[in-house]
């Protein structure tokens, strides 16, 4: 059965941990890394002070040449524009491995507004 962007957005939401705004400021705060998969116009645009970045359409063939992500228990709040490309990130690295990861509920989008 063929799914559409937004229903594979909501399968990976089910199946990954989503912090608000506040938990992942604080999660930033005490040592989480902050990961941006939107596009390189968007990252530039604005972004979480000390986040990496990583387009979402090439994060897997990326992430283990970023020294940053070496760590696969490190703690990796990802996020993006308003949460569908950073719950389908953290789906993917968790697939791939990494252990503890979580996507930001309301993306840079809400996070900005806070």
């Amino acid at each position: 059965m063929a799914m559409t962007a937004m229903e594979l957005v909501q399968a990976a939401k089910k199946t990954i941990k989503e912090v608000s705004v506040d938990e992942a400021n604080t999660m930033i705060a005490n040592g989480s890394i902050a990961l941006d998969v939107r596009e390189t116009a968007e990252n530039e645009a604005g972004n979480i002070p000390g986040s990496h970045h990583i387009a979402r359409g090439v994060l897997e063939f990326k992430i283990a040449s970023n020294e940053a992500f070496e760590d696969k228990n490190a703690s990796i709040v990802i996020y993006c524009r308003s949460g569908g490309r950073s719950a389908l990130a953290a789906r993917a690295l968790e697939q791939m491995g990494y252990m503890n990861v979580c996507s930001m509920e309301g993306g840079y989008d809400l996070w900005s507004q806070s």
